[in-house]
């Protein structure tokens, strides 16, 4: 458990408050285009300087550590696959008495606010998110006399047979149907797909059931049964983004965030953008969503909260949220930008509605390692997937009731 109970606080030579900033970035624009954010803030608020630090390795080990040594910032980045851990220890300031009607809370989508709430207190406001769609490759698709997206998932597996391809004859398949990225992060929606799920209330792993493995198996025909899709490392790539963008896979699963790379890496790529196929006649895909979050011990409160709600404003989101790497997590920012009329983001914008968010209780660290090291062995065929599964769960339980 992480326990505070002091912080001390610095003050500029030039008598301003300072309030300390800190987060990750993606790529250098989204820490250039934050800064010029921040300069707005600044301009607005002159009593207040923003000192930004950006921290790219090890991000949450340096967050808590500094939690536990009362040295962290008064402001940082929050995912909400961490966010529970944070949440329940009593290190985050509730921003439910700083938030005004003004503000429009109702104005953010609300399956992403959930994320940053506890015991009826808002944590963190959602700065952004994504969630999973289905790219394809145009040329690929007519090629293939294909002239619309799989709409099921019985469609996707038959469009995977007719993408996969040896355009050599030399016996190597050089363009598979379905990229896919075999972690937990990315199949979770598949394992509540029929009922299973990841961790009960007492936060043991659950998801080797037969519901669970019902939607995990739809991965692993295709990779073995089917041989249409390749993970990244088959092809000789590191990402889904980039295996689709070279051509090794006609179809990939993946997030906005590859959208603006998929342009600028590979221009002359032709590609478009769907909802997930239905499972069963059901929607499903995967959220990924992070706060702004305040530091409990943050001695000027009121100075960190004006810095939240400017960024997290109509205003400020708007500002932060037009390179298209991330979509906003306000709703009228999303309409007034475009992306739900946009037909690339509009994929991902619907799939706001149903989507599972990445998080799980404080235990899903720990689930999430167990479960990547075992469900690759079954994807490569090392052992069925029911063993695997059932190996990964009884080693994360046992890891979790260790910790207890």
């Amino acid at each position: 458990m992480i326990t505070l109970t002091s912080c001390t606080f610095a003050r500029g030579n030039d008598s301003r408050i300072t309030v300390t900033l800190s987060g990750w970035q993606s790529n250098p624009n989204e820490s250039q285009l934050l800064r010029r954010v921040l300069r707005d803030f600044e301009a607005e608020n002159p009593d207040i300087k923003v000192k930004y630090e950006v921290i790219n390795q090890q991000y949450m080990d340096v967050i808590k550590t500094r939690l536990i040594g009362e040295t962290a910032p008064d402001i940082f980045y929050l995912d909400a696959f961490e966010a529970p851990l944070l949440m329940q220890n009593n290190v985050l300031e509730p921003l439910n008495d700083y938030i005004t009607d003004r503000f429009d809370l109702a104005d953010f989508i609300p399956t992403l606010l959930n994320a940053f709430k506890h015991q009826e207190k808002i944590y963190g406001l959602p700065k952004d998110f994504s969630t999973l769609a289905l790219f394809y490759n145009q040329k690929a698709f007519q090629v293939a006399k294909l002239t619309k997206p799989p709409a099921t998932w019985t469609q996707l597996r038959q469009y995977s047979q007719k993408l996969t391809r040896d355009g050599n004859g030399d016996r190597r398949i050089d363009q598979y149907g379905l990229g896919i990225i075999p972690e937990l992060s990315r199949q979770s929606f598949l394992i509540k797909t029929f009922g299973g799920t990841l961790i009960n209330q007492k936060g043991y792993a659950t998801f080797a059931t037969p519901e669970g493995l019902k939607g995990l198996q739809l991965i692993v025909d295709l990779y073995r049964k089917y041989r249409t899709a390749a993970q990244p490392s088959d092809v000789g790539a590191s990402t889904g983004s980039e295996m689709f963008g070279q051509g090794k896979a006609a179809m990939v699963i993946e997030g906005s965030w590859a959208i603006p790379y998929l342009k600028e890496t590979f221009p002359k790529l032709k590609f478009a953008t769907a909802e997930l196929p239905t499972i069963g006649g059901k929607k499903g895909t995967m959220a990924y969503t992070v706060a702004y979050v305040m530091n409990k011990q943050a001695k000027h409160k009121d100075a960190a909260w004006k810095l939240i709600a400017f960024l997290t404003s109509k205003q400020g989101m708007k500002a932060w949220a037009n390179q298209g790497l991330v979509l906003p997590s306000r709703q009228s920012v999303i309409a007034d930008l475009g992306y739900d009329r946009n037909p690339l983001y509009a994929p991902f914008v619907a799939g706001a509605d149903y989507a599972t968010i990445w998080q799980a209780g404080e235990t899903l660290p720990t689930v999430l390692m167990h479960f990547n090291n075992q469900f690759i062995s079954a994807l490569i065929g090392e052992q069925s997937l029911n063993e695997a599964m059932e190996r990964a769960q009884v080693s994360a339980n046992r890891e979790i009731r260790a910790a207890r």
